[in-house]
């Protein structure tokens, strides 16, 4: 058993990985969770009672529905299960169950708010921010949605349909996974033009995509900072021990000596998503209040564990 300088025993890296990966996993799934609330909530709360549509396999499904009066949920959860079969080769067993998750939360949500919003005596939507409030009901229903599918987005889930092609895309290009989905929706929202024939509604459609388009890259690109710490501390093997087992991340120790005292020191070097600085900065504190810390943002961080190497290296023949 490793125990630290004063004796104490050290928690087990395993045990430690296998419980914080649990409560990882468990964390991602209720955060789809949310963010599909607030996608179905921009649906049925905004979108679906002033007709507004937009890209994805939900734009197809709401054209669907103003053209035949099928229901929003049924034709989202059949044109999604060959979907499906490509994110499974492609993306791989994890992606394509969080995908499952997705699709089957969703077309429960939709369900649920459309009939919340329903009058139960006509079967009509009604439009909460009342009539002739079309263009507010779509930058309100964009908002909704756009945070929605990034909060997906971000934990690595889908929302499904075209989200799976600007995934398997952005696996292998550079590409925004905003700008993919863009160009995969552009017809479908030009194509409500032969239900409505009011170009007006086209138009709504554009402006809707661009704002969930903007949306879904600002908070993306904003989860995905990442920051450097050069942590110095006398107990710097507990404070890498604790970083490695509660945070998950990988610690490095770098010899140095102060220029002052002519003393060595130990520097322990961390890189970590942004959204985990307080965490650290809390075991470091907890377990040495005087240790002196310097956080700085950088540009990028690629490797395990971070943002995968995009670029096409030149192989010798």
């Amino acid at each position: 058993m490793k125990t630290d300088k004063q004796g104490n025993p050290l928690p087990s890296p395993g045990r430690g990985r296998g419980v914080g990966l649990f409560w990882r996993e468990t964390k991602d799934y209720i955060t789809i969770t949310l963010g599909l609330m607030a996608y179905a909530l921009g649906w049925c709360l905004f979108l679906l009672p002033y007709q507004i549509t937009t890209g994805g396999v939900t734009g197809i499904s709401a054209i669907i529905y103003y053209a035949t009066g099928i229901e929003m949920q049924i034709s989202y959860f059949i044109i999604n299960a060959a979907f499906l079969a490509v994110a499974l080769y492609v993306l791989g067993l994890k992606f394509c169950l969080k995908t499952i998750y997705s699709v089957t939360v969703l077309t429960f949500f939709l369900d649920i708010f459309q009939q919340m919003m329903k009058n139960p005596e006509t079967g009509e939507f009604l439009q909460i921010i009342g009539p002739g409030q079309d263009f507010m009901a779509c930058v309100i229903g964009a908002i909704f949605c756009g945070v929605g599918i990034a909060v997906v987005f971000i934990v690595g889930g889908s929302t499904g349909g075209t989200d799976i092609i600007a995934a398997i895309v952005n696996k292998y290009k550079t590409v925004s996974f905003g700008r993919m989905i863009m160009v995969c929706d552009i017809v479908i929202i030009s194509s409500c033009y032969f239900v409505f024939e009011d170009w007006r509604r086209v138009v709504f459609g554009f402006v809707t995509l661009i704002i969930i388009s903007v949306a879904i890259d600002y908070i993306v690109n904003s989860a995905r900072q990442s920051v450097q710490f050069l942590i110095f501390s006398k107990k710097y093997e507990e404070i890498g021990e604790a970083v490695m087992t509660e945070v998950n991340r990988g610690v490095t120790v770098l010899d140095g000596t102060g220029f002052y005292s002519k003393q060595p020191v130990k520097v322990l070097c961390v890189l970590a998503k942004k959204s985990e600085a307080i965490h650290i900065f809390r075991l470091v504190k907890d377990i040495d209040p005087g240790a002196f810390i310097s956080q700085s943002n950088v540009v990028g961080v690629y490797g395990e564990g971070f943002d995968q190497i995009k670029v096409k290296s030149k192989k010798k023949v």
